[in-house]
């Protein structure tokens, strides 16, 4: 369903009225048009602490785009930031900038106590109002898990209330804020989480943080506008909405989709098959031969999987005293333990090649909670635990990660009651809903064959609502 208030607020006659009346004003957010765009253009400011250990990465990542780079000079806490490469333009901070930016990205890394949180201050100060709308504030930090010292965990963690402050100060521009953590030494692991942070791909996440770890994989895309070309991909509840996105985001990307579904959606299934030059596959996944029957189209067919995306999902609701056993036995067999015995399957047969990826989909309501949604939480909730115990235990070069999207607009939503879809739509930093592409193009980073360090992580895809973590 269209959003009309959103194409409102951004006629000069309904913005006025919005700001008059003290109404939110969304900005229509930009989303990649193109397969072969660049992931950041125009100016860049990039800055770093002292010490900072991406620095040089970042600059090598950004001068392979078409963006003119920028770095911060002329203010002592951030006298590294030259380091982000001779491409660079020195831009004085101490004085009155110029320039509108769209993106900010700072290296944290080197902060080792509360008194270096200054130069975070000291770079976005002077900058944060520089910024385009649709613009990218991205803070590359340490993971604090991986510091030795109280004080250096303490700056580092500091840096997510930074991140999710700034991401609700300027999701009116239409603007993220994302947080990296990465591991130390792990700089070589940040190209494909630095792209799509800064792209237009990430126009509905903002306010999440991202933990990259080390790891030997080499793993390298040839073809930036297919890098998932001669991988296959399973997507599970792949006939419509947000299903249907990431097949054909990931056949975009290169892949061989087979799209799964249940039987009575086979029409539109092998729709989505034909569009995205892929495979039908039609089974109940809450079946006790599922696990095997997909385990076995796989192997008869392509020998093995790449990528399985673990989509499928239903919804049940009643409050709890009202709730008849079977919504809460079906909504935790479909989102929850289906998942789990498609995987043992696949693992079994040996059906998950190195490098392949696993992404589960989980929900906000699987981290805040919701009324009427006690079964539906408990299994979404449960998607993330198995993502973050799962982890650790992949070879390989194998990952699992999850997305837990927000205010999605589909056919679900849009049978909403009206009041309770504009509230869906408007409680998020960028007060609007999100779309099915924002989830697909979030599992297409994940699935990423350069993004092995991405691992045991949770995005939401949410616009930062105001509800959860």
């Amino acid at each position: 369903m269209s959003d009309f208030y959103l194409k409102l607020v951004n006629t000069p006659l309904g913005k006025t009225a919005a700001q008059t009346l003290g109404l939110p004003s969304p900005v229509t957010l930009k989303r990649q048009a193109r397969v072969d765009e660049p992931f950041i253009t125009g100016d860049v400011l990039a800055g770093s602490a002292s010490g900072g250990k991406a620095i040089r990465e970042l600059g090598n990542i950004l001068s392979a785009g078409t963006a003119r780079i920028h770095h911060a000079s002329h203010v002592e806490s951030l006298a590294d930031s030259a380091g982000v490469g001779p491409k660079a333009h020195p831009i004085d901070l101490s004085a009155e900038v110029s320039l509108r930016f769209s993106a900010l990205i700072f290296d944290a890394t080197g902060i080792k106590n509360a008194t270096e949180l200054r130069a975070v201050y000291d770079f976005f100060h002077p900058s944060i109002k520089k910024l385009a709308l649709n613009g990218r504030v991205l803070v590359i930090g340490r993971d604090p898990q991986t510091c030795k010292e109280p004080a250096q965990a303490a700056a580092q963690r500091a840096l997510e209330g930074f991140v999710r402050s700034t991401g609700k100060e300027l999701g009116k521009k239409g603007t993220t804020s994302n947080l990296i953590w990465m591991a130390p030494t792990a700089a070589k692991q940040l190209d494909s989480s630095v792209r799509f942070f800064l792209s237009a791909r990430s126009a509905y996440v903002s306010g999440q943080v991202v933990r990259i770890g080390k790891t030997r994989d080499t793993a390298t895309v040839t073809d930036i506008t297919a890098p998932l070309a001669g991988k296959v991909a399973l997507v599970t509840g792949a006939s419509r909405g947000i299903g249907e996105s990431i097949a054909d985001t990931l056949a975009r990307d290169g892949a061989t989709v087979i799209a799964l579904d249940i039987p009575t959606a086979m029409a539109q299934l092998e729709v989505v098959a034909a569009r995205t030059k892929g495979k039908a596959l039609a089974c109940d996944i809450t079946d006790p031969d599922a696990p095997k029957v997909i385990a076995d189209y796989v192997k008869t067919h392509f020998e093995g999987l790449d990528m399985i995306i673990h989509n499928a999902g239903i919804t049940r609701d009643k409050t709890l005293g009202n709730m008849p056993e079977h919504f809460w036995d079906m909504t935790i067999a479909v989102n929850l333990i289906a998942e789990e015995l498609i995987n043992d399957a696949l693992f079994e047969q040996n059906l998950l090649r190195e490098n392949s990826r696993i992404v589960c989909v989980s929900s906000i309501s699987g981290i805040a909670g919701n009324f009427g949604q006690t079964n539906y939480s408990t299994s979404k909730c449960g998607v993330i635990g198995y993502v973050e115990a799962l982890a650790p235990q992949l070879k390989d070069s194998m990952t699992v990660n999850a997305v837990a999207p927000g205010f999605i607009e589909t056919q679900m939503t849009a049978a909403m009651p009206l009041t309770i879809r504009e509230a869906g739509r408007r409680m998020n930093s960028l007060s609007q809903g999100g779309l099915p592409v924002d989830v697909a193009e979030t599992i297409a980073w994940f699935c990423d064959p350069t993004s092995t360090g991405v691992n045991g992580n949770t995005v939401r895809v949410c616009g930062q609502s105001l509800i959860g973590k």
